[in-house]
């Protein structure tokens, strides 16, 4: 087994970027979920809601995150990695609510338009400490604006044979993961404990719990009713639909695409 894909989203639940390597952090893959929009009462927005977020497409420039829009892509946007305001909001994300330093005025006129709607883009400072749920952290970790965990692993074999079940494929995008593996069978990461990939040890927390986000069409912005529809069929414990593994990072400062995967706790 090895390292197939490495994943990063910068704002939340705006599009992924694929990297060859990946900086490790405490709180997830260097960029991953540092930025996040927020609406007028700072609570996060997703594709949940608002699934024409897909339509926003993000990469990486030595200044910062340049952000455009797939219908047009003469609306584009960059967003730089230092703030521009040092202005701190608290926002909310699920039951936390944490501190974000709003970007700039530009930025949130920016989204504003785009989505039709009053919000302000935030950063994660380093300063600011979101602790990882007490029942799953192991050294009192901290997360980004991701929606639980660091670091979310998919398996390949695992898509595949979902696949199989489906009438029209879906790409690994509808389920947002960090870090996608080659090899091995169908949802092995089910009985897993941790893992050593390349010189990075994990340890496994939990299943991922899938909502209506894997349900939105990245490409449209459109919402369907697959794949949750068919997971609900056979991947349903205790009224949750699982697929993916969450995990925190023990050791290690890099990952590369091709690293070997040493799983333990099969």
């Amino acid at each position: 087994m090895k390292l197939q894909d490495i994943y990063i989203y910068p704002i939340k639940s705006l599009g992924g970027i694929r990297l060859d390597s990946a900086v490790l952090e405490e709180r997830g893959l260097q960029h991953d979920r540092r930025w996040m929009l927020v609406d007028a009462q700072g609570r996060f927005l997703s594709q949940r809601s608002h699934p024409h977020m897909a339509l926003l497409e993000v990469s990486l420039r030595p200044e910062g995150l340049r952000v455009i829009h797939k219908m047009d892509v003469s609306q584009s946007h960059l967003v730089p990695f230092v703030p521009e305001t040092d202005r701190m909001i608290p926002v909310t994300i699920w039951d936390d609510q944490v501190a974000g330093q709003v970007v700039s005025e530009t930025a949130g006129k920016w989204f504003s338009e785009r989505l039709e709607m009053p919000c302000e883009l935030v950063m994660m400072p380093e300063k600011v400490r979101r602790k990882v749920d007490s029942t799953y952290a192991e050294n009192g970790e901290t997360v980004s604006y991701a929606d639980a965990m660091p670091f979310l692993l998919i398996g390949q074999a695992s898509l595949d044979e979902l696949n199989g079940r489906l009438k029209t494929p879906v790409p690994m995008n509808r389920f947002r993961p960090n870090l996608v593996f080659s090899g091995g069978t169908p949802y092995v990461e089910d009985g897993w404990t941790s893992i050593r990939i390349g010189n990075a040890l994990f340890k496994i927390t939990k299943p991922c719990a899938r909502c209506v986000l894997t349900t939105v069409d990245q490409d449209t912005g459109k919402k369907g009713k697959e794949p949750l529809r068919t997971l609900s069929t056979y991947r349903k414990f205790a009224e949750k639909v699982l697929f993916g593994q969450n995990m925190l990072l023990i050791e290690g400062s890099t990952l590369h695409i091709g690293d070997p995967l040493i799983p333990s706790g099969m």
